[in-house]
């Protein structure tokens, strides 16, 4: 099966790079797929799960926003952070998701609630990412 170089990148590190078949993550206007031969593009990401799939299996990251480009010879995620699902701490993820619906609840108008609102769909994307590696588990078993 054909397939294209795929790159995340991360102010901190490099996260990501290798061959792979499919890339499916998430734009501003929705759910998006990058195969192969996929027209040139650039968009901006909102947080999301990303799913790989590359020749030695599939995996899932969580990345909460940045911008995505398309080119002939590559892709390249510039993410604002990116993590593993092995990195990711359920409980802590849990925590900050439960800490942001009870601020947006508590004040839905206030200036933080934009930060909230941010941290709420950051923590929503890692327990994905979870929740997806857990089931991938289950049915394995």
């Amino acid at each position: 099966m054909e397939t294209f170089r795929f790159e995340i990148v991360t102010a901190e590190a490099s996260v990501f790079t290798d061959d792979v078949q499919e890339v499916i993550l998430w734009g501003t206007e929705g759910q998006m797929t990058i195969l192969p031969k996929h027209a040139s593009l650039m968009t901006m990401l909102a947080p999301g799960d990303i799913y790989i799939k590359g020749k030695e299996g599939e995996q899932y990251l969580a990345e909460s926003g940045g911008f995505l480009e398309v080119r002939s010879d590559k892709v390249i995620l510039l993410a604002d952070a990116c993590e593993r699902v092995e990195d990711i701490d359920e409980d802590r993820a849990e925590a900050a998701k439960k800490r942001a619906e009870e601020t947006l609840k508590a004040s839905p108008a206030h200036p933080d609630a934009v930060i909230a609102e941010a941290a709420l769909r950051r923590s929503l994307a890692r327990l994905k990412v979870v929740e997806k590696r857990r089931y991938k588990k289950k049915a394995a078993s």
